[in-house]
């Protein structure tokens, strides 16, 4: 019974019948300006809230970089750039590619690796020495020269848990189905988000990972406030954010549209 109705859910929300429904809902918003950071708020691990720590996060030529021009040493700044209000169900676009710039004392794992995260806490309550926030990531990814797959449009999960095919996955990050991209190459995702059931990425037009139930659990995340972090507790709503973890990339044409 499960099944039949999550089968019925995924062909109700599909991508064009959520964009027709967004439309009841107002047209698209445009959360990047292409200017400046009017409406978004920096949060960087050993910073206070607002502290734009070396302009990491930065506007030239009309898309929002992450950039470390000005950094001597990463020093596990894991930073995020959060609009300043949440949302709960929408559809959200942008476009993306990665820059020759990687700091060599950040993970490996941070190399052709950034992402955004959704349903997240809200910025002022990430304390200081937090290393991440408790939300759920829609990962980008680009390949390493090897030829080895490597899909974009993958979730991880610090401080959250979703139901993947039937069940809660406690895997930190489920990969899509995605093609691998160039490192310089302008990709398309997209991201469509009911509320707390049902969550659509999308790749250049396709479909690449649906999940649902996004919710408080699981690991990864840590120095946070355990006020917040209720495990079990369904993530209905959340902030937006654009993250720096050592890898430079650009983001343009960043646009939303709430869905009813």
């Amino acid at each position: 019974m499960f099944l039949a109705v999550m089968l019925l859910a995924v062909v109700a929300c599909s991508p064009a019948s959520l964009q027709k429904t967004g439309k009841q809902g107002g047209g698209w918003q445009k959360l990047f300006n292409g200017k400046d950071l009017k409406d978004w708020v920096v949060k960087i691990h050993h910073h206070e809230v607002g502290d734009n720590y070396a302009q990491t996060f930065r506007v030239k030529d009309d898309v929002l970089q992450v950039n470390y021009d000005d950094y001597k040493t990463f020093n596990e700044r894991y930073g995020h750039l959060f609009y300043k209000t949440p949302f709960s169900s929408f559809h959200l676009k942008w476009e993306y590619r990665f820059t020759d710039q990687w700091l060599k004392d950040a993970p490996s794992y941070t190399y052709r690796n950034s992402g955004i995260m959704f349903h997240s806490q809200s910025p002022q309550s990430i304390l200081k020495e937090q290393d991440w926030p408790i939300s759920v990531e829609f990962q980008l990814l680009a390949g390493e020269g090897d030829g080895k797959p490597r899909p974009t449009g993958n979730m991880c999960s610090p401080g959250t848990d979703v139901v993947f095919e039937g069940k809660v996955d406690d895997r930190h990050c489920i990969n899509s189905s995605s093609a691998t991209y160039a490192w310089n190459q302008w990709v398309k995702a997209e991201l469509i988000v009911l509320g707390d059931s049902l969550v659509t990425h999308l790749i250049n037009g396709d479909t690449v990972l649906q999940y649902t139930r996004p919710q408080i659990g699981g690991g990864v995340a840590s120095n946070y406030d355990p006020k917040i972090k209720q495990d079990g507790k369904r993530l209905t709503q959340g902030y937006i954010g654009l993250q720096s973890e050592g890898q430079g990339i650009e983001f343009k044409e960043i646009m939303i549209k709430r869905i009813d």
